[in-house]
């Protein structure tokens, strides 16, 4: 790691999907989108459905992906996100999650308990916030 980087580690309940140095990282705050570089203020932060990108070097395309929400650990030196759920987005598929969705809305529609109606719904926020990272929005 180099004076000009942070290291960046992304944990999910299944595994730890990314532990490397970054120059940056970009994470989905409930307020709005973080950069988060060397030197940042310390801090925790909660995480919305949204991509995680991280950026090598300043200039260069970032890794882009998807998180279900979680909370972020920010120092001056590290950035560490514990994920509800992470996928990088180039394994997510446009067809699979357009079908998904279409169920999930007939499902919504057609449910008459409250709390299948909030669970249904917050399925079906989370894929279109997938649909969403896949179509880089």
């Amino acid at each position: 790691m180099t004076q000009n980087t942070i290291q960046f580690d992304l944990v999910s309940p299944a595994e730890k999907l990314v532990s490397e140095p970054v120059a940056m990282a970009v994470i989905p705050g409930t307020e709005g989108e973080l950069g988060v570089g060397a030197g940042h203020a310390s801090f925790v932060v909660a995480l919305k459905p949204g991509v995680v990108k991280l950026y090598k070097e300043q200039s260069a395309e970032p890794r882009r992906i998807f998180i279900a929400g979680g909370f972020a650990d920010i120092t001056g030196e590290s950035c560490t996100v514990l994920a509800e759920e992470a996928v990088n987005v180039n394994d997510l598929n446009a067809p699979a999650l357009e079908k998904e969705i279409s169920k999930l809305t007939a499902d919504l529609n057609a449910a008459v308990e409250e709390m299948d109606k909030i669970r249904l719904q917050r399925k079906l926020t989370l894929a279109q916030a997938r649909l969403e990272a896949l179509a880089g929005k």
